[in-house]
């Protein structure tokens, strides 16, 4: 998504605000938050971290899949702002092992200001929960609650139409009622239309140097990767009406 064209496609929709969260980085950071301003809708600075499982300094992962997980942080302030400077900094600096990572060590040592999403089918809860690991999923969560604080986390739900995601979502729900935490209802925005799915497809395969033939590539199974309104989000979260609500509320 070009920067400029995701805000104008935000205020088409009527949101009143807008967060960017790029894997590892925030290099986008200042040209989304003046766009925001620009067309008047709220910026809303993150990122998506990669989280070293055993610490942002061990290289004992057989490979990428193993070497870190998934967590979505924004900032609340400037004090989460400049922590996410701090976090990303750290990560490329000390953590980077495949890709840039950080830990719970240094997301303690910068936690003031921000608020945390469990992420996706590669987040943190889903990390454990995908190989049976219900307890350790449990305590990673708690850990981020009692880190950031309870007020400040969310169990996040997604539905692309996958059907690990609808194996997961009960799991997400039942983790959240026990460990007292709200959940939230978000979409992966890899592109700003359904329609450019095809064109996506075909750059993942420029980018990971093989052709649209081959069927052992990398590739998003669905065309569900879009910005989505209110009302397709209303659909796909039914049962759930208070995870489309939080969205508001971050």
């Amino acid at each position: 998504c070009r920067i400029g064209e995701l805000v104008k496609r935000a205020v088409e929709l009527g949101f009143p605000a807008l967060a960017m969260t790029d894997h590892g980085n925030l290099f986008g950071a200042i040209e989304f938050y003046e766009t925001c301003l620009k067309h008047k809708i709220k910026p809303i600075i993150g990122v998506e971290a990669y989280v070293a499982p055993k610490g942002r300094t061990d290289r004992s992962a057989g490979g990428i899949k193993d070497s870190n997980y998934h967590l979505v942080l924004l900032a609340r302030d400037l004090d989460g702002y400049r922590n996410l400077l701090q976090l990303v900094s750290i990560a490329y600096l000390e953590g980077f092992y495949y890709k840039p990572r950080i830990d719970k060590e240094v997301l303690a040592k910068h936690r003031a200001g921000l608020i945390a999403l469990t992420s996706c089918l590669k987040g943190v809860a889903n990390f454990h929960l995908m190989q049976g690991q219900a307890d350790a999923a449990r305590k990673e969560v708690d850990d981020l609650a009692e880190i950031l604080g309870r007020d400040n986390v969310y169990v996040e739900l997604q539905n692309h139409g996958l059907a690990q995601e609808d194996k997961m979502r009960p799991e997400l729900l039942r983790l959240a009622k026990d460990l007292r935490l709200k959940t939230v209802a978000t979409n992966d925005v890899h592109y700003l239309d359904s329609k450019h799915a095809a064109s996506h497809d075909a750059l993942m395969a420029i980018q990971t140097q093989t052709t649209i033939d081959d069927p052992h590539r990398l590739r998003y199974e669905r065309p569900e990767f879009y910005l989505k309104s209110a009302g397709e989000m209303r659909a796909l979260f039914p049962e759930t009406p208070e995870a489309l609500a939080s969205t508001l509320e971050i």
